[in-house]
């Protein structure tokens, strides 16, 4: 069963009224929230609210004045904001059923040896409105975050991958978040479930850490990984070289797989800088036996380059682009 964290449960927003200077306010939305039934609880100067109770504050806010910047508001203990901005969040319901209804597939993109085989292929989430309007990855995952929403949104896309990755017999490189995992035991339960239910072996199965933040607690990421890759699954080290993958954190985790960032792939043919860069990526992946792959590969000249400098897999649109079909031939 999953955590409540993965599955899409009703919003309850605290708020808070211990910065308002306006006493005699507190007790009337006290007040009104009880009427329309949308007081969870109060205690002392916070409240917490349903979803549509937050609607009826703010509403009541913007009716009578209130200085709403005085009024604070967070979701299951991140921080503060001022009521103000809680619309934002409101607006942004769409993602719920994005995620309850699991409205996305996957798509497939080749990664390839140096004589072209395909080797893999990377699963990659798209989404979709009810009516069929794509939803882009920036929409979906910053409607994620400000709703909370991001540890049930990874747990979708790993499920859905997962299911995709039946239908071919090569390997199959799966995203997941890692600072969405506080309980490998218990969050990964379900992606492995699934992969033992659908008869997959294992070790076809990558598992890619992403990460647009920082991870500030290594040892924890390290733990995940050594979690999956007790259960015979292999993980690897996406956008390597950039933000915080850097080398110290790739030989530090070790993956199966180092995913050198487009940054230093892109022109490396003619670039001295990138070159040196891909270099050392290349000598430091080398050294924790891990597998040097170049990610967003567009011309023959970088492809000739990393093939030569030593690079074993390689992936970009002058292979293939992600298609709902998996590619079986490649041409170029």
């Amino acid at each position: 069963m999953p955590c409540k964290g993965c599955v899409i449960q009703d919003i309850v927003y605290e708020v808070s009224f211990d910065k308002c200077k306006q006493t005699a306010l507190f007790d009337s939305i006290e007040d009104h929230l009880k009427r329309v039934l949308m007081l969870v609880n109060q205690e002392d100067q916070t409240f917490h609210v349903k979803e549509q109770g937050i609607k009826e504050l703010y509403d009541f806010c913007v009716d009578h004045a209130v200085e709403m910047d005085s009024i604070r508001f967070r979701l299951d203990q991140t921080d503060w904001r001022p009521l103000s901005e809680v619309m934002q969040v409101v607006e942004m319901q769409w993602i719920d059923q994005v995620i309850s209804d699991q409205q996305l597939t996957s798509h497939y993109q080749p990664i390839v040896t140096p004589d072209f085989e395909i080797y893999a292929y990377e699963l990659l989430a798209r989404f979709y409105h009810k009516d069929g309007r794509v939803i882009y990855p920036n929409e979906i995952f910053t409607a994620a975050k400000e709703r909370g929403r991001l540890y049930a949104l990874d747990r979708v896309c790993r499920l859905t991958a997962v299911r995709y990755a039946k239908h071919i017999t090569q390997k199959a490189f799966i995203n997941f978040i890692p600072t969405s995992i506080y309980s490998p035991e218990f969050c990964l339960r379900s992606t492995i479930n699934l992969a033992n239910d659908l008869e997959i072996d294992p070790h076809r199965l990558i598992f890619e850490v992403v990460e647009s933040e920082k991870v500030e607690d290594m040892d924890h990421l390290k733990t995940i990984l050594e979690y999956y890759h007790s259960r015979g699954f292999e993980y690897a080290l996406d956008d390597v070289g950039e933000g915080y993958n850097t080398v110290e954190v790739l030989s530090f985790l070790r993956p199966n797989y180092m995913k050198l960032d487009m940054k230093y792939v892109q022109g490396v043919a003619t670039d001295s800088d990138k070159q040196l860069i891909a270099a050392e990526f290349l000598e430091k992946a080398l050294a924790v036996d891990s597998i040097p792959l170049a990610e967003g590969i567009e011309t023959v000249e970088d492809f000739e380059w990393l093939k030569a400098k030593g690079y074993q897999l390689f992936q970009g649109y002058l292979f293939g682009k992600p298609s709902a079909v998996p590619q079986v031939e490649i041409t170029i």
